[in-house]
């Protein structure tokens, strides 16, 4: 039994009254390994890396130098990165794990913590006065233990392990897309109108052709694309997503040596950029940033996932130099975090702790995260350098842009005198993040992804356009601070999955309209 292979296709069938799975496969143990938590100790480096930015930083086009730290000096770091486009080379055979270290859990065998050196206290001066603060991150807060290092209780799916190992296993254990959520709970297809079992067969449909693409033996990039522009089914969201970034190859028998090989190569990375300390000013703002990240959900108010969000923003801020940490990259990562641990997770994973999750799920999970957040910063970097040049560009492309689409508003706005970086900065330093929920973000992502490479850059700059023109009729019966307030707090609390792909077609409208078109961007007169 537990040689036998799945096979190469496998659909679901519509109409089924039982809820039950489309296939299963055998569970495998899983080696469990201890990992040594790290020391993280004062690193001193003359050098900054990088620091926060807002839209002020823009607006004080004058200023040359970028966010101070309140933390002392720092001196010559013993890490270099001296090739950053190249992976970390890894010690495959005694440093991390086969499936990536655990910087998650401290030593639990022997029970007594390794006892941390004295570190004398360094002084952060504040509001109230100047107050003691920890010279660098305890290792009791960088690496929590998981309550729970085994089982499939509290949410875990069953066969979690060949999903680690190759998230195709996942297509082999989707269930039937229950009725709609309006129906009783008791209700099933027997049941069900005939409404909702056309909707029903309908979702089944659309993941069967997604299955069908996903479990070629070279995935067609081109087909993947064409179907996720109009979102992708929830089951199929995290691989679609690994293989439309680049980071899972299309290749089928390349695929598990690959996710090992980049897993364990974040690993040692961690472990490098926490080996001899870490950057003060680096560090100090993303500790500031990460609890203030999505409060509203209760998945981000959990130890475990801070600490992963830490440890993500920490190493890439150090692995680019040339930008370091910028405030707002806290907030791109969460739609990795949320979909890639919704692999492993069934029910709401936004109200899940990823603290009871085995180790070495979390450890992929925020691998994965990583790699996915550098294939998207990859592509947008320009937004995150010193002084943001591809932010302004994109802001005075959007003016540009709505005195085309909409002359009256960006009169209006020009009456007023509303500068466009005043609300749209945002809007391009967090892709429209602060403007609408993870849920709804997760699904523009699907259509920006299947954009291509240009998808975060210059499609959103149409989707901002659309965002924009969207409210013209109440924006121009107010005033500058009415405006200012408006577009601040925009109404979209309620929005659905509808709202957004209303929004996303009106950009590929104006996109189809407008790019390349470089007569219509030109000002009137010119």
């Amino acid at each position: 039994m537990s040689s036998k292979k799945f096979s190469t296709h496998q659909e679901m069938v519509q109409l089924v009254g039982r809820n039950t799975a489309a296939a299963t496969f055998l569970r495998s143990a899983v080696r469990q390994q201890s990992a040594q938590g790290y020391r993280p100790v004062l690193s001193d480096d003359p050098k900054p890396y990088g620091s926060g930015y807002s839209h002020a930083d823009i607006l004080r086009a004058s200023s040359k130098s970028k966010t101070e730290s309140t933390f002392a000096p720092r001196h010559d770091r013993n890490i270099s990165y001296t090739d950053l486009d190249d992976d970390w080379d890894a010690n495959f055979e005694t440093e991390v794990m086969g499936l990536g270290m655990n910087p998650n859990a401290r030593p639990v065998s022997p029970p007594d913590p390794v006892p941390l050196r004295p570190q004398s206290p360094i002084t952060v001066v504040g509001q109230d006065g100047p107050e003691p603060r920890s010279s660098s991150p305890r290792v009791d807060q960088l690496y929590p233990t998981s309550r729970r290092a085994t089982g499939t209780a509290g949410g875990l799916k069953p066969h979690y392990e060949r999903i680690v190992k190759d998230p195709a296993n996942s297509l082999h254990m989707i269930y039937h897309p229950s009725v709609s959520s309006s129906s009783s709970s008791t209700s099933s297809v027997d049941n069900a109108s005939a409404a909702e079992i056309e909707l029903l067969n309908a979702r089944i449909s659309r993941i069967n052709k997604f299955k069908r693409v996903l479990q070629s033996s070279n995935v067609d990039i081109s087909a993947l694309r064409n179907l996720a522009w109009s979102g992708i089914p929830d089951e199929l969201r995290p691989m679609s997503w690994q293989v439309l970034l680049g980071y899972l190859p299309s290749n089928a028998d390349r695929r598990v040596s690959t996710l090992a090989r980049k897993r364990r190569e974040y690993a040692d990375g961690v472990k490098q950029a926490f080996a001899n300390g870490v950057d003060h000013a680096v560090w100090h703002q993303i500790n500031i940033d990460v609890p203030r990240t999505n409060p509203h959900l209760k998945l981000y108010s959990f130890e475990a996932t801070q600490r992963s969000l830490e440890r993500i923003l920490y190493v890439w801020a150090i692995r680019h130099p040339a930008s370091g940490y910028v405030q707002g990259i806290n907030d791109l990562v969460t739609p990795f975090f949320q979909v890639f641990l919704s692999a492993y997770v069934d029910g709401d994973v936004e109200s899940y702790d990823p603290g009871l999750l085995p180790k070495e799920v979390l450890d992929v999970v925020e691998a994965d995260s990583f790699w996915c957040l550098t294939k998207l910063l990859d592509g947008i970097q320009d937004n995150y350098i010193f002084a943001q040049p591809g932010i302004q560009r994109q802001v005075a492309a959007l003016k540009d842009l709505t005195m085309r689409i909409d002359a009256n508003l960006a009169r209006h706005l020009q009456a007023e005198n509303v500068e466009f970086i005043q609300f749209s900065f945002r809007w391009m330093n967090c892709l429209l993040m602060r403007e609408v929920s993870v849920k709804n973000t997760i699904r523009m992502w699907d259509t920006y992804m299947a954009e291509g490479s240009t998808g975060f850059s210059e499609f959103h700059l149409y989707v901002c356009a659309a965002f924009l023109v969207k409210w013209s009729v109440q924006i121009q019966t107010m005033d500058f601070q009415e405006i200012m307030m408006f577009l601040q707090s925009l109404p979209t609390q309620s929005w659905t999955e509808k709202d957004v792909e209303l929004l996303l077609s009106e950009a590929y409208m104006w996109q189809s309209l407008f790019k390349n078109a470089t007569a219509h961007l030109r000002p009137s007169g010119t």
